[in-house]
């Protein structure tokens, strides 16, 4: 027997236990709660990343350009959140991808300024 084909009996055997008792709500908070840590180790992983490199760079900018960049970095976080736990579609999808592109660019365009200024 392959692998694959093993991997998949095991698989089959997974789902069949899942529907003969039952546990459909346990699976979905389980995924729920996955989506959640995935959400929270990008967050922490983010903060690490700013704590050693952006905070020096940033504390030597303009008041008012930090509060843009760092405004439009935790209105992407809100919306990254959003786009995450809410399982968006329709207009609410096109709204959070215009919303992202937007914290996006607002984010590299005060960046690339206080670059050029320097």
């Amino acid at each position: 027997m392959t692998p694959f084909v093993r991997n998949l009996l095991i698989l089959a055997a997974v789902a069949v236990v899942i529907v003969l008792l039952n546990l459909q709500t346990a699976v979905i908070t389980a995924g729920l709660l996955l989506r959640i840590a995935f959400v929270i180790a990008i967050a922490v992983v983010v903060y690490f990343y700013w704590r050693d490199f952006g905070r020096r760079e940033i504390s030597t900018w303009p008041q008012r350009a930090a509060w843009v960049f760092y405004s439009a970095a935790a209105l992407l976080v809100v919306d990254i959140g959003w786009w995450m736990l809410g399982g968006l579609a329709g207009r609410n999808l096109l709204v959070a991808i215009l919303v992202a592109a937007a914290c996006g660019y607002a984010g590299y365009r005060t960046w690339r300024d206080q670059r050029n200024l320097a």
